[in-house]
């Protein structure tokens, strides 16, 4: 796109745009309220991940269910339900979140979760916990593919990691003070045979409050401006545009961004035209095999299937971190590291929520400076080591806990210096990534696969934690530990930096130089039709220093 000294428009966007971090979050104060607002969706997942963990541990809960909960294997699949009907939610948002739109398809998520959480709050016996689960599972997966794919596609690329990296902040923030809610409701009625039922229902209810302001509140706010150039309505988009960058419609800044979308959209239509022209009248059959062929499509291009490789084992490996072993089990994981009583284990697991929370923050602020790579790597090893260590401490003195107190609490610290490793990298950055390597025509359904695979590996870790934690003991922690190291060596040599490249910009990214000549002409005659190339300017209209930058990243 760039040769004989003329840079294309996207650098001179580079040039015009604002600054990354607090400073570009400042001053794109629509876009980060917005985004804040539809975080509330990560807050609902994170408030049912951990709410349930100390749930598990309550008197009253324990002998309503019965053996639900003592036994291993059914305790398991008490916890990771939830999960498996997260994973069935995802794959069914991907056409619905095209189709319905992003926003609307929250709304549909939040009707789901709450139907969910009713089931649940209003349960007698385990059964009903297992579907009222499986049914908030649903809607939660919805929403983790619906909220950061709203927020990325809404946010400007200097803080585009930062607006979706309000979601993993979010979750973390319902994590905390869900430990703490679950921590004071233990003692309604007492701790022991006298404890009453509300101890656990009433904070299972407390997760529909956000859930209706979610829903309810969505509908003020716009779309997405790329799924509505997906649907024709180009003069919403170029408003939308303009009111979330604070500029007016008429400015390079706005319309260079607009008009790349447009571009992106058309080159998609044609390319579409050309592969399924039986397939475009419109009709609900058509569009559902489009669907269809959209998904297979991810498989058959080596370009998008390297991003279906990047996005499902990036959610791999930040799942067997370990991290939602820790989340899901913690009060019995501290009791295990010799932490004796309901109430020392439940207050060291609020302490997870609290510093996973903290450590979250630094990367909302400064992932767009810093990238994603960097934070990830660094992330991973943290983990590793932490895993490692109390590995080895568990080995040296599980049968000793009471003479090396001290060897427990070290255990216990380093559980929560895991927890904040994971708060400021894999926690965020993985869906940051996962949220912006997609192209337009399959962003929804190659994100719901990505996904997918986090909702379906979330639910094998948290089906066989309990049996890992009984039979191999520390053994569960070295297997953690080396999947973390593993997932730092991906990062690494696999997966590239993304770090404020527009959306459109990720085909290049992904080897789509490699294009045909005719599709490269297609491209450049699409652009040229919509006027986008009048925004390309040779490097001699911006100063040496730019020029330098520009030149060597066209």
């Amino acid at each position: 796109m760039a040769g004989g000294g003329v840079v294309q428009a996207t650098s001179r966007r580079r040039i015009l745009q604002g600054k990354s971090g607090w400073a570009g979050l400042v001053a794109n104060r629509k876009t980060f309220a917005i985004a804040v607002f539809a975080s509330l969706g990560g807050l609902l997942y994170g408030y049912n991940q951990g709410v349930f963990s100390s749930v598990l541990d309550m008197y009253n809960f324990d002998q309503r269910m019965g053996d639900a909960v003592t036994n291993t294997d059914t305790k398991g699949w008490l916890v990771s339900v939830l999960e498996l009907g997260a994973w069935f939610g995802v794959l069914c948002t991907g056409y619905l979140a095209d189709r319905l739109s992003r926003k609307y398809s929250i709304v549909l998520a939040v009707f789901v979760f709450c139907i969910g959480v009713i089931v649940q709050d209003t349960a007698f016996h385990p059964s009903s916990i297992f579907a009222g689960r499986f049914i908030t599972g649903w809607g939660v997966g919805s929403l983790s593919m619906c909220v950061p794919l709203y927020n990325a596609e809404l946010a400007p690329p200097e803080v585009r990691g930062s607006l979706v990296a309000l979601q993993q902040l979010a979750i973390t923030f319902g994590i905390m003070i869900s430990f703490w809610i679950d921590y004071g409701t233990n003692y309604i009625g007492g701790t022991g045979a006298t404890q009453s039922p509300a101890a656990w229902r009433l904070p299972i209810a407390m997760q529909l409050i956000p859930a209706m302001i979610l829903g309810f509140g969505i509908m003020f706010m716009p779309f997405s401006p790329r799924w509505l150039v997906n649907n024709g309505r180009d003069e919403e988009a170029l408003m939308v545009l303009s009111r979330a960058r604070g500029m007016p419609p008429d400015s390079e800044v706005v319309q260079i961004e607009f008009l790349e979308i447009k571009a992106q959209y058309l080159f998609e239509q044609e390319t579409s035209a050309m592969q399924f022209p039986q397939y475009q009248d419109g009709t609900f059959k058509s569009n559902f095999k489009l669907g269809l062929f959209s998904y297979l499509s991810l498989l058959k291009s080596a370009t998008l299937l390297r991003r279906v490789a990047i996005g499902t084992l990036t959610m791999f490996f930040q799942q067997w971190t370990g991290v939602n072993a820790i989340l899901y089990y913690a009060p019995s994981i501290f009791t295990d590291l010799g932490l004796t009583g309901n109430t020392i284990s439940l207050l060291a697991t609020g302490v997870v929520g609290i510093v996973m929370f903290l450590a979250t923050i630094p990367a909302v602020i400064w992932v767009d400076s810093v990238g994603r790579k960097p934070v990830l790597v660094s992330g991973a090893l943290l983990m590793a080591a932490c895993h490692l260590t109390i590995a080895v401490l568990i080995g040296l003195y599980h049968n000793s806990w009471p003479e090396h107190k001290a060897a427990g609490w070290a255990a216990c610290a380093l559980v929560w210096v895991f927890a904040m490793g994971f708060g400021y990298s894999w926690g965020p950055c993985s869906w940051i990534v996962v949220a912006e390597i997609w192209p337009l025509s399959v962003r929804g359904k190659g994100l719901s696969i990505s996904a997918s695979s986090n909702w379906m590996n979330n639910f094998i870790v948290g089906q066989v934690t309990p049996t890992m934690l009984k039979h191999i003991g520390f053994g569960t922690f070295v297997f953690f530990g080396s999947f973390s190291f593993l997932g730092a060596l991906f990062i690494l040599f696999f997966v590239p930096e993304t770090k404020g490249l527009t959306l459109e910009e990720m085909d290049d990214v992904f080897g789509s130089e490699g294009l045909a000549v005719a599709d490269q002409e297609r491209q450049l005659a699409i652009e040229k039709r919509i006027g986008l190339d009048q925004y390309a300017f040779t490097s001699s209209d911006v100063d040496s220093s730019e020029k330098q930058e520009i030149v060597m990243k066209a």
